[in-house]
């Protein structure tokens, strides 16, 4: 099935738009050679792929999915660049992505939840990867050493909030609670799917964030109580296009990453159709 088909599964807000069902119809084919953006308003909020979504897959499988989905820009899980790489292969599996288009601009989800070693070790691993932004997740008590790190080798840290489950950072302004007193690297990735399920206002919490959101992962929830009710981007409860305009308001600079977690053996067509539903939103904002 192509996404030019599958306009009829996606919710009623979305097929009330012209906007958004020109934008099912202009969406890739899974499979078919990637979109360009002319004519559209794709770009008001880059959108990119967290390679975690394609976990299931080789980084080379992984480069075509993305490609066909019309995406330049993606943020890299270390199954598709190994923490045990050496910095010659890191820089090798870097140049694959640049070949075939793609933009790393981010590296992560990173777990920093060891010594002052262990933190050294990974952000030794974002440089020599290239990463200007790594998406981590540390504790409260070695958030001095990650501070520390992120100065000496001037990468962003994003700390990524996980939700209620999260004893440390469950949502984004318990994040901003801790780095907002520190250097200007140590910021955020807002997880929007994991900040809801907080009970959180995610709209409140993007904007007290908005100085410090170094990256921003997108899913959607049919429950925001419920954390196994992910289902794709259009077809929840999500406030997308609130999002999106908050996100263009306050001119963030950073990407929208959808982290697309259901279906890992094959997430293609889920992913294409929240990216196309994304794209429609983008385009109805921008008529």
């Amino acid at each position: 099935m192509d996404i030019a088909n599958i306009t009829n599964m996606t919710r009623r807000g979305f097929l009330a738009s012209a906007a958004a069902a020109s934008a099912v119809a202009a969406a890739p084919r899974v499979g078919a050679a990637a979109v360009t953006t002319e004519s559209h308003h794709w770009g008001d909020v880059r959108l990119a792929v967290a390679t975690y979504s394609l976990r299931k897959f080789s980084r080379g499988q992984a480069i075509n999915i993305i490609k066909d989905l019309g995406i330049t820009y993606i943020n890299v899980k270390s199954v598709h660049m190994d923490y045990e790489l050496s910095e010659r292969r890191l820089a090798a599996a870097r140049r694959e992505f640049e070949r075939a288009g793609l933009e790393i601009v981010s590296g992560g989800n990173v777990g920093l939840r060891k010594d002052d070693d262990d933190v050294h070790y990974h952000f030794k691993y974002a440089k020599n990867a290239g990463f200007p932004v790594m998406v981590c997740a540390p504790t409260h008590k070695n958030l001095p050493i990650v501070e520390k790190y992120a100065i000496r080798y001037d990468i962003k840290v994003a700390i990524h909030n996980h939700g209620p489950e999260d004893q440390y950072f469950p949502a984004p302004s318990d994040v901003m609670k801790r780095v907002k007193n520190m250097d200007p690297r140590m910021g955020l990735c807002v997880d929007i799917g994991h900040t809801v399920r907080t009970g959180a206002d995610i709209l409140e919490e993007i904007e007290a964030a908005k100085d410090r959101i170094y990256d921003f992962h997108v899913k959607d929830l049919a429950s925001f109580t419920d954390r196994s009710s992910q289902v794709d981007v259009g077809e929840g409860k999500m406030p997308v296009a609130a999002i999106f305009r908050l996100l263009k308001k306050n001119g963030y600079q950073g990407v929208v990453g959808l982290e697309y977690e259901i279906n890992a053996n094959a997430p293609q067509l889920g992913m294409a159709k929240s990216f196309s539903y994304m794209r429609g939103v983008l385009d109805g904002q921008a008529g």
